[in-house]
């Protein structure tokens, strides 16, 4: 197979970006939160958890503990207790305590709003990092790459990098800087409603004209996708 020129990555890059936003663009984050540090833990919370489920245990948590001082000082049991629900909450009740205490203890109780005072706290990589800074503090110095980004970029062959993490560096080099503030939401979007793990929709799918896998998929009913 002929090795797809970096001009041409681009240029289908931009268009996917522009059909994303004009689908998604006007949706809002689906977790929901209040402040900097509301959506920090809320987007920790969130690791291979729907953010429907962040959602149902969220409101407690933070009637409880509505600071970074307050969740500084809880006790990891209370903590767990509230969030059982979701998958890992031991370690996530432990990363959720400690990150507020450091927030306390080296931010002055602030979310710091840098990506390396964010990667810093105690269970925050660069994908959390990279939206708490869009949401929060309205800088763009990445894409996040969760599980439906990574998937959808792949498919797309934008990326053939085994990690979500180094995949990042692939999109940041096709995609110009001024689109990368919608990726992730947008591209969430699709993943849930089109582009599934199991089973693609690649008939209804918007970017199918753009996408090399898209063809074989249609041509592959066995896998659960129909044919046009």
């Amino acid at each position: 197979m002929t090795k797809e020129p970096k001009k041409s990555k681009q240029q289908r890059a931009t268009e996917v970006c522009r059909r994303m936003e004009e689908r998604y663009g006007n949706r809002g984050s689906a977790l929901r939160y209040h402040s900097p540090y509301s959506l920090l833990i809320a987007v920790m919370l969130s690791a291979q958890t729907t953010d429907r489920s962040v959602n149902k245990v969220t409101p407690r948590l933070f009637d409880l503990w509505p600071h970074p001082a307050d969740l500084a000082g809880a006790d990891e049991k209370d903590v767990e207790e509230v969030i059982h629900s979701l998958g890992f909450y031991h370690t996530k009740a432990r990363h959720a305590i400690e990150c507020a205490q450091t927030i306390l203890a080296d931010w002055n109780g602030h979310v710091p709003d840098t990506m390396e005072g964010l990667t810093s706290l105690p269970g925050v990589g660069r994908k959390t990092a990279n939206i708490v800074l869009n949401k929060a503090f309205g800088k763009v110095e990445g894409i996040a790459v969760d599980t439906h980004v990574f998937r959808i970029a792949t498919r797309l062959g934008f990326t053939a990098a085994p990690t979500p993490l180094a995949a990042e560096q692939d999109l940041l080099s096709i995609i110009p800087q001024s689109l990368w503030g919608s990726v992730n939401e947008t591209w969430i979007q699709l993943g849930r409603e089109i582009c599934s793990s199991r089973a693609p929709k690649c008939d209804i799918c918007p970017l199918a004209d753009l996408c090399p896998s898209a063809g074989s998929a249609l041509r592959s009913p066995a896998k659960g996708i129909r044919k046009k």
